[in-house]
């Protein structure tokens, strides 16, 4: 499993409560599953109707998550953008929480002349600023990895954890992203 790893600095502010990390989550890909051959298992997904449209939430995905909420400060960052507090917080148990909002942002661009190749990029940037972030996904692209690299160099660190759809944010992936936060920890 390849992630974009961070070589965090040991004394990143992130270590302190009022700072944990930014775990932004994607919903399709991750939460919701697609492109299966066979149907996951009950007891790891169940089918739920949202809006007129039939879904495949992940029970274990979920689940992961909100051990996650422990070591970061969870948002989202999906295209279901406030729909996802709406529909999915009681179905899932994740939220309410802050969404990064894609809607009327600078979709090619910032003021600064950068141009962004994926479409939540720049709003996950300007949402992100500089703290740590931890970016759960299913379609990242060159430009986000790039990106991550960006930020490293700046001393911000970031973690790109891509998923695949049918498959979404699994157990091992969660401990990795779990030992990365704890990686932010300063060590005496």
């Amino acid at each position: 499993m390849d992630f974009a790893s961070s070589h965090p600095d040991k004394g990143h502010p992130a270590v302190h409560p009022e700072n944990r990390p930014l775990l932004a989550i994607d919903v399709d890909g991750v939460i919701s599953l697609f492109g299966f051959d066979t149907s996951p298992p009950p007891e790891v997904a169940r089918w739920e109707l949202i809006d007129g449209t039939v879904y495949c939430l992940s029970l274990a995905a979920s689940e992961r998550i909100l051990r996650l909420a422990e070591q970061f400060e969870l948002v989202w960052a999906t295209g279901w953008q406030d729909r996802a507090n709406d529909r999915l917080s009681l179905l899932t148990g994740i939220g309410p929480l802050p969404v990064i909002e894609f809607d009327g942002h600078r979709a090619k661009g910032d003021a600064s002349g950068v141009t962004y190749a994926h479409w939540k990029l720049g709003a996950v940037d300007e949402f992100c600023a500089d703290r740590a972030v931890a970016w759960i996904d299913d379609s990242f692209d060159q430009s986000c990895f790039d990106w991550a690299e960006t930020r490293e160099a700046n001393g911000s660190p970031t973690l790109l954890v891509p998923t695949e759809p049918d498959l979404g944010f699994e157990e091992a992936q969660a401990a990795a992203v779990a030992d990365w936060a704890d990686s932010l920890a300063v060590t005496d």
